[in-house]
């Protein structure tokens, strides 16, 4: 796995069947098959994603302190809801490492785990058996299941870094009118082409949140992301919803300084916008809108509960308590500073994933509790680093 090929000749050969036969393909198109083709996907296919070997990084792949703090917030989730069943349903969970370490630091309290039924949403064949091998341990609380399983679910509904990978269409305002990037074939493979919109929604998505792109500015429209917020909402009978991404309010991913919106590409630890290369070997990603998102779930009686940075979210649940409690068990000063400089990547600005990363947690019928996660860092007792 570590060796990943950085082409894909039979899915490029499919996608250019594809453009043959429809005079072209919407990006939205394009990105789905780079993604999530059945065989051949960037997803799909086995190889390593995440992690020093593989593309990027998650912020549960810096350190398990991540996992424990989010299983501290569900403890909390558990008991507004009375006690008593209780399901995280975690869809796209990459290899398994935020489910391993909320369920280890879950079994440390012997009552709320033994009411826990942690349930994967996981489309990826090779994604799913690696979970499986992970979550050994924990297999008597953990099953697989499609989406739509969950139907009635009470507990929390969780995702973390999902939804900046579902396809996107790209759109230009040019001459005062919105148009999309369709991708067809050049001599050196794929180009873009700018067309007609192929999607109205496209259109009243940008007139529900209030958006008008600057004239000859480019975006990302993730017509998905409400189509999943929608669902989810109707799944879950009572309980939350945590989503953990990067992304900005609409105000902001639309503002007029933003000229070529906000797609990237990784590979090997390296950044790309250019979607075209290395098709299928590359993850391709979009900064979430979470306004969309919570348009969305108010539409279908989800109610905001938090939104906010993941520093605010890590701090208020007790991150440097936590910080100060693993320095602890470390001897060697060293290996403590060093320690302590990888963990506070979870909440630094600038390089680290403490701005960027934003966590929205909504609810149904929760009324409107006061969350571990929403304290003020006034209120919080810091102590020392």
């Amino acid at each position: 796995m570590k060796n990943a090929p950085a082409q894909q000749p039979e899915l490029e050969a499919i996608i250019r069947q594809k453009i043959d036969s429809a005079g072209g393909i919407s990006f939205a198109d394009f990105m789905a098959l780079c993604l999530y083709h059945p065989e051949h996907g960037y997803y799909m296919a086995p190889r390593t994603r995440i992690g020093r070997e593989g593309d990027f990084f998650t912020s549960s792949s810096v350190h398990a302190l991540f996992g424990r703090l989010i299983c501290r917030q569900l403890r909390q989730m558990w008991e507004i809801l009375g006690g008593g069943s209780f399901t995280v349903a975690e869809q796209g969970g990459g290899e398994g490492h935020l489910a391993l370490d909320i369920l280890t630091a879950a079994e440390e309290d012997a009552e709320f785990y033994r009411h826990l039924r942690y349930r994967l949403v996981e489309i990826s064949p090779d994604a799913q058996r690696r979970q499986q091998q992970l979550l050994a341990h924990h297999r008597e609380r953990v099953d697989w299941c499609a989406l739509e399983d969950l139907a009635g679910m009470q507990g929390c509904f969780l995702s973390n870094e999902l939804v900046d990978a579902f396809p996107v269409h790209v759109v230009e305002k040019q001459n005062d009118a919105l148009q999309e990037v369709f991708v067809v074939r050049d001599a050196d493979g794929f180009a873009e082409e700018l067309r007609p919109l192929a999607d109205p929604e496209i259109v009243e998505h940008l007139r529900r949140l209030q958006v008008d792109l600057a004239e000859g500015n480019r975006a990302e429209v993730n017509l998905e992301a409400p189509r999943w917020m929608n669902k989810v909402a109707d799944l879950l009978r009572r309980g939350f919803v945590l989503t953990i991404d990067y992304g900005y309010p609409a105000v902001e991913l639309f503002a007029p300084y933003r000229r070529a919106g906000t797609l990237l590409c990784y590979f090997q630890h390296t950044t790309s916008e250019d979607p075209y290369r290395r098709v299928g070997c590359q993850d391709i990603t979009t900064h979430v809108d979470f306004t969309a998102l919570e348009v969305a779930g108010e539409s279908r009686g989800l109610t905001t509960l938090w939104f906010g940075e993941q520093y605010k979210f890590l701090l208020a649940l007790g991150f440097l308590e936590g910080l100060i409690e693993l320095q602890a068990l470390e001897t060697d000063e060293n290996k403590a500073r060093a320690l302590r400089l990888k963990v506070k990547n979870l909440i630094l600005p600038d390089g680290g994933m403490g701005e960027i990363f934003k966590i929205l947690v909504q609810g149904k019928d929760v009324g409107n509790p006061e969350l571990l996660c929403a304290r003020k860092l006034r209120d919080i007792s810091l102590p020392p680093l």
